[in-house]
């Protein structure tokens, strides 16, 4: 068996969805970029079609053929799997470093953001992915999670043991403080598993002089607009869609707090990207992974998911400046502890 002192080539295993690029991917090209001032890396991506479930087996197939072990009749000293199913590749040294699962057919199942229902097409195609993870995950040297509320994942449905490993954000080298501004952030996809509407409801529900700027793109943004629109508060929400780093970046530094309340999230760098710019984040009690980092009155406000709720936790930041520095303040000091040299150091050795 190689040793991590004779690893020089690695292959990153990665799921790609076309034209889709989100937090799993940032990750994963960061990784990239990390390893390869160490080791000869190259990145493999198969495309992943998510929406046509009885295929879900079919591509996991796929990357079942995919054998690891050598690439251009030299031999690869280390696999390092994300996403399902890039982890069903073969190789001897497999060590799987997981984003998510096929969340529709898991926790999700059976809510309004998954196709799985409980009729027996779902049930059946539900039991095969969950025994085929198990097994599949069970060959990797080890298992490590992007987050504690992941890990609990594999152990309710699979049994699997795995080690949360926190990586930064991609954004973390770009971010600086500032001002506690008049605006609060929301930084995400536009799907409804991450709940943007709630920031937009609860704008109607906040001090009247605050104002909410939404960043990010996706299917749900012209409903977001119509939902500003029917809530009355069309003038005080801007959709920014995609800014480039440097914008984003800004937007951080001046913004009182960030709201980020996904349901039941894998990790959400989003919060440390937040804390990184000394930020106040406003999460769900519902939100799981930005749970691991937010603590109500300490790093941020935790509320339920509701925008009168969210509403009132804007308002008593925007009147309170001052706490809003204490709780960003203590959230930087969370998030700068958070390096990637732990990352490359565990999943290589």
């Amino acid at each position: 068996m190689t040793d991590a002192s004779q690893i020089r080539r690695i292959i990153v295993a990665d799921t790609q969805v076309p034209f889709v690029t989100g937090g799993a991917e940032l990750m994963v090209r960061r990784l990239v970029e990390q390893l390869k001032r160490r080791y000869e890396v190259a990145l493999v991506s198969v495309p992943f079609r998510p929406e046509i479930k009885p295929s879900l087996l079919a591509q996991a197939a796929a990357w079942r053929l995919l054998d690891m072990t050598s690439a251009n009749g030299q031999p690869t000293d280390l696999l390092i799997t994300t996403r399902f199913p890039s982890y069903c590749a073969r190789h001897p040294r497999k060590v799987a470093w997981v984003t998510h699962q096929h969340r529709a057919a898991y926790d999700l199942c059976g809510t309004p953001y998954s196709d799985f229902g409980h009729d027996e097409e779902d049930v059946a195609i539900r039991r095969q992915l969950i025994d085929l993870d198990k097994r599949m995950l069970g060959e990797c040297r080890h298992v490590f999670t992007i987050a504690r509320n992941t890990a609990a994942r594999l152990k309710r449905f699979n049994d699997v043991d795995a080690i949360p490993l926190y990586h930064p954000p991609p954004l973390a080298d770009r971010l600086h403080d500032g001002p506690y501004g008049n605006y609060v952030l929301v930084v995400s996809r536009l799907e409804p598993v991450k709940r943007p509407d709630l920031a937009i409801r609860a704008i109607a529900h906040a001090k009247p002089d605050v104002r909410l700027v939404v960043v990010g793109d996706g299917s749900q943004r012209g409903a977001l607009e119509r939902v500003a629109a029917d809530a009355g508060v069309a003038a005080r929400v801007t959709f920014e869609g995609a800014p480039d780093d440097s914008r984003l970046a800004a937007l951080y530094a001046g913004a009182l707090a960030v709201i980020y309340t996904p349901f039941d999230e894998d990790y959400g760098y989003v919060t440390l990207e937040a804390f990184l710019a000394r930020k106040p984040v406003i999460t769900a009690s519902d939100s799981g992974g930005t749970l691991e980092f937010v603590t109500h009155g300490d790093t941020g406000i935790v509320t339920d998911p509701d925008p009168l709720a969210i509403g009132t936790a804007v308002t008593q930041l925007a009147n309170d400046r001052g706490l809003a520095a204490k709780l960003g303040n203590a959230g930087w000091a969370r998030a700068r502890n958070v390096t990637w040299d732990g990352v490359v150091e565990r999943l290589v050795g």
